[in-house]
């Protein structure tokens, strides 16, 4: 067990289109985004409901700080009976839950304006403390391990309460041989200070440090360009300002490319350094090994993808031949192929109402409580200065999710709102039917709940689309969906192994070899008709997700499964729904390969990974078709 239970947290990889909508201003002024002030606090989300002020957080730490002393009382005795373990267990998340609700408090905070330099020091002391915590506690499991396994089953049996930890210590037992000594444990919980000092930087830079400059709009207007903003213009139809966007972006990251490719591979050693210290072979397998999925998952996933990239490269040279290229750059990857037909939502109540008519589907409980949801502040909708990039649902035991958005208006931002409505519900359903030590999920299953969301919404849209033209913007969003959710999730988990795997058989990484290993998959993904320009391959070192070892690849898989599962609720299966729900309420109580399997989806066969890239093929053939008609 983590002394700390982690809950889910999700920064989506915008790789689709987040429109700028906001009105232009006169040329030569630049649009600024707005500070958090200016925000009504309808669109803001409710922090109070964690702590009513920065006072009450500072005093819940204080004695979170006098409480941590409490675990020595337990130390050397686990084995002396089964009640004494149980208060042991139960201290532990009592404890790990209030510490929980500190660190969300205190990052949604840092999360509101980055700049602010009380929230950064907020987070780093309540990382400290979650530091002391864990070495305070690290003794926990490495003493369970120290008894015998009969006389550990016995007091399962003699307590009724402590029946409540048995998946917890039977997975426990079948990870004994990677958890260490009371003293080395020790060690590793101090190091965790030490080594999340990559991530941090890395967020810094991309967050609060990185300024991207101006670009000039087709309208002749100066336009600050941030990340959401970059995404929208390269939906612009004229390829001056696509270029101008991505030159101009891309130039930003150009200045950090040393510190990027030195924080990147730190996070790599650092991966290799917990690998070895728990005696894995690679950091695939300890990644893997935490919720006891195959190895092969994972690699079959790569193969099935690699043996199925044709359709991915018909639908790259379509693209170039609608767009009526000589030349197609990767600028030119996500400009509307039907730009006449955009569908544009600024109004975030009519979002909204889009959102209650495509999940429909899911019934009247689900449907309520998504409305309970947003009529109660869990939301931060808008962009503002510093306030951090994408979009996210984080929250904790005792208190609703938290969603982070930064809304702009977009079609693509509708969907991102399903998305982390879908992970939100996921929690609220888990946190109200699951026992704490379980209430968290693997991102195996994470994933699939907010898919799921965006699945069954695209196939209502396509259904009611009113005109010709209007089905093909979404058959492309779909076609574009597909690719941000699950082809560039594998091509980049493809990247993370490579990376990892040049390290652990003793080579090294830089800037400019991880460039090379990053343009060399890209090209293979998108085949010879995309030409990725000598600029454009710093991708892999300004992607979050890779300071989470083998995080992405669970998007692609939990993609796969959502898609099978939408399929079923949207069939008319008369148990769809309620397996659904019932599926939402489990959190880390069994392994996430057998939860799938509940609800019929055994991702140990390549069924739903194909399933994936053949719907992506029917959706291109549908496309060509149709747009070349007459």
């Amino acid at each position: 067990m983590s002394s700390l239970r982690q809950f889910c947290t999700t920064t989506i990889l915008t790789l689709g289109v987040i429109l700028f909508m906001a009105e232009m201003t006169p040329a030569a002024a630049v649009k600024e985004v707005p500070n958090r002030d200016q925000i009504d606090a309808k669109y803001k989300w409710k922090l109070e409901d964690l702590y009513p002020s920065d006072e009450s957080w500072e005093l819940a730490v204080a004695a979170m700080k006098e409480a941590i002393p409490s675990f020595e009382k337990y130390r050397g005795k686990l084995g002396g009976s089964a009640e004494m373990l149980l208060e042991c267990l139960q201290l532990n998340d009592s404890l790990s839950s209030l510490l929980h609700r500190q660190i969300v408090y205190a990052f949604l905070k840092k999360d509101e304006d980055n700049r602010v330099g009380k929230y950064q020091e907020m987070g780093d002391r309540i990382s400290t403390v979650r530091a002391q915590f864990n070495q305070a506690s690290s003794y926990i499991e490495p003493e369970i391990l120290t008894i015998p396994d009969q006389k550990l089953r016995s007091f399962l049996e003699q307590n009724p309460k402590l029946a409540t930890y048995k998946f917890y210590i039977e997975d426990m037992l079948r990870r004994k041989a990677h958890i260490l000594s009371p003293e080395m444990e020790n060690l590793l919980a101090m190091s965790g200070n030490v080594t999340r000092g990559f991530s941090q930087i890395f967020t810094m830079i991309d967050d609060a440090d990185i300024k991207y400059g101006t670009i000039t709009d087709e309208n002749g207007n100066q336009v600050e360009l941030t990340k959401e903003r970059y995404s929208a213009l390269l939906e612009s139809t004229d390829r001056r300002v696509r270029k101008e966007a991505s030159d101009t972006y891309n130039n930003a990251y150009f200045a950090y490319e040393n510190t990027l490719g030195a924080t990147l591979s730190g996070s790599v050693n650092s991966d290799i350094y917990y690998t070895k210290a728990r005696r894995y072979n690679t950091c695939l397998e300890r990644s893997l090994d935490e919720f006891n999925i195959p190895l092969d998952v994972f690699h079959n996933l790569i193969k099935s993808v690699n043996e199925n990239l044709a359709p991915l490269h018909r639908y790259t040279a379509l693209r170039k031949k609608v767009l009526k290229l000589d030349t197609l750059y990767t600028y030119d990857m996500w400009v509307p192929l039907v730009p006449e037909a955009k569908m544009e939502f600024p109004d975030f109540e009519e979002a909204k109402k889009v959102l209650f008519d495509g999940l429909k589907p899911l019934g009247k409980e689900y449907l309520n409580n998504l409305k309970m949801a947003l009529d109660s502040r869990w939301v931060d909708v808008f962009e503002t200065q510093g306030k951090g990039s994408g979009a996210y649902s984080w929250g904790t035991y005792s208190v609703h999710p938290y969603i982070l958005m930064n809304y702009a208006g977009t079609l693509d931002n509708v969907f991102t709102l399903a998305h982390e409505l879908g992970h939100a519900m996921h929690s609220f359903y888990t946190n109200k039917n699951e026992p704490y030590i379980y209430a968290g999920h693997s991102l195996f299953t994470a994933e699939v709940a907010s898919t799921c969301n965006e699945a069954i919404m695209i196939k209502y849209m396509i259904e009611h689309a009113e005109t010709k033209a209007q089905k093909l913007y979404l058959l492309n969003y779909y076609i574009n969906q597909i690719l941000g959710t699950f082809y560039s999730q594998v091509m980049f988990s493809e990247f993370e192994l490579k990376i990892h795997e040049t390290v652990e058989q003793g080579g090294a990484l830089s800037a400019e070899s991880m460039r090379k290993m990053y343009r060399e998959i890209y090209q293979k993904y998108y085949g010879p008709d995309l030409v990725i320009e000598p600029s454009k391959d710093l991708g892999g070192l300004r992607i979050s997700h890779f300071y989470r070892q083998y995080y992405v690849y669970q998007y692609a898989t939990s993609y796969a499964a959502s898609q099978m599962l939408s399929r079923r609720i949207l069939s008319g299966d008369k148990t769809a729904v309620e397996d659904y729900l019932n599926f939402i309420k489990i959190g880390s109580s069994d392994y996430p390969i057998n939860i799938l399997k509940r609800v019929g989806i055994d991702m140990t066969r390549p069924e739903a990974v194909q399933n994936v890239t053949r719907t992506f093929a029917e959706l291109v053939e549908q496309f060509e078709k149709l747009i070349l008609e007459n």
